[in-house]
């Protein structure tokens, strides 16, 4: 597996060229690598997708409890155990970034974060929320949705 390390002080598109809102999914992809460094000290690295193919489909199996299933080809793909919490994040080309939030002790938070690079359309499949809009310095203007994990993964 090619983990790399993401650089939140000079964003690159290096991984997600093939998005047509690669700038802004960089940005995306860096914001949450600054989010993990500030908060838990922790190293943000992704593999391409198709060398983490467990993680993907992990998941868009949590992703099945709601009957979503993402159009777009995942691009990158990476997880941090944290402080108890398992930490799953999928990049997509449209655009889209799913977080899944998953604390390992029973009755701990759990949930799943949608996160839309700058520019891009609510894809079809999460239209039916609600998305809070955010500034960031690194990813411009985010949307973000989640939604609460009810099953065990």
């Amino acid at each position: 597996m090619t983990a790399t390390p993401v650089d939140f002080t000079t964003v690159s598109t290096v991984g997600l060229e093939r998005s047509p809102h690669a700038d802004a999914l960089a940005g995306l992809r860096a914001n949450e690598a600054r989010y993990f460094s500030n908060r838990y000290d922790a190293v943000f690295a992704t593999s391409p997708a198709d060398e983490v193919s467990e993680l993907v489909g992990y998941v868009a199996r949590v992703l099945r409890e709601r009957g979503i299933v993402i159009a777009s080809p995942a691009l990158e793909a990476t997880e941090l155990l944290v402080d108890g919490i398992r930490w799953t994040h999928v990049f997509f080309e449209s655009g889209l970034a799913v977080n899944v939030l998953y604390t390992l002790e029973p009755g701990g938070k759990r949930a799943v974060g949608f996160k839309l690079s700058q520019g891009m359309e609510v894809p079809d499949e999460l239209g039916a929320f609600k998305f809070a809009r955010q500034r960031s310095k690194l990813a411009g203007e985010i949307r973000g949705s989640y939604f609460v994990l009810h099953g065990e993964y």
